[in-house]
């Protein structure tokens, strides 16, 4: 499960790549190491305007997860898209980009130690994006010192995973968009065109550019 990433190229590429007309990030810098309940920017569509904005990262989790628990710290990563508890999401207007330029997944070594592995698309870790969903003025007690809190939430849908990703971490890998025509695709297209885009990346389209560290800058 990916559950930290970075995001280290500028807004205005973002909303370049994305074709967003409208920032609401304020001239965020960069983002080394993003884990989950952190607060990232995702494109998304608000009353018919591509936009950039922030929102926090682990949509609602479902019932049984919350089971005996007081607060819901939220799901970062989404793979049953068939569970109704997610089908409800998957429409257009609850479709993000998630912009990312490295992701890491956990390497078991064989003292315990689970370091970090982080993958790009190459060494320059070009902008690149996860298929994301999102949810706006959600009211939940995400940590209990908190008490009840209103955010915009999001996650991002993972798959099978690639060769690279596979030889680390056999169970899944981020959707990820690196063309133009994917992510008109997932903002744009009916929710079954969409879907098809649940995918693993080819083999051979993701590079090693870290090992070891909790940032990547």
């Amino acid at each position: 499960m990916c559950n930290l990433y970075s995001m280290v190229r500028t807004r205005d590429e973002v909303r370049f790549f994305a074709k967003a007309l409208r920032d609401l990030t304020s001239n965020q810098p960069p983002l080394p190491g993003i884990f989950p309940d952190y607060q990232a920017p995702i494109v998304r569509i608000v009353d018919g305007v591509r936009e950039v904005a922030n929102a926090r990262w682990g949509m609602p989790s479902p019932a049984f997860v919350l089971k005996g628990r007081n607060s819901d710290g939220g799901i970062a990563n989404v793979r049953n898209v068939a569970s109704a508890h997610w089908r409800r999401w998957l429409g257009i207007e609850h479709r993000c980009l998630v912009p990312f330029t490295s992701f890491s997944e956990n390497e078991t070594l064989p003292d315990g130690t689970k370091p970090p592995v982080w993958f790009a698309l190459s060494e320059e870790r070009p902008l690149a994006f996860f298929a994301g969903i999102w949810v706006q003025q959600w009211k939940s007690v995400r940590k209990v010192k908190e008490g009840e809190t209103t955010n915009d939430l999001f996650a991002f849908l993972t798959t099978e995973p690639n060769k690279e990703v596979g030889a680390i971490h056999p169970k899944a890998m981020p959707v990820i968009f690196a063309t133009p025509d994917e992510i008109e695709t997932w903002l744009t297209a009916p929710t079954p065109e969409a879907m098809k885009l649940q995918r693993p990346l080819p083999d051979g389209a993701l590079k090693i550019v870290a090992r070891g560290e909790r940032k990547d800058g």
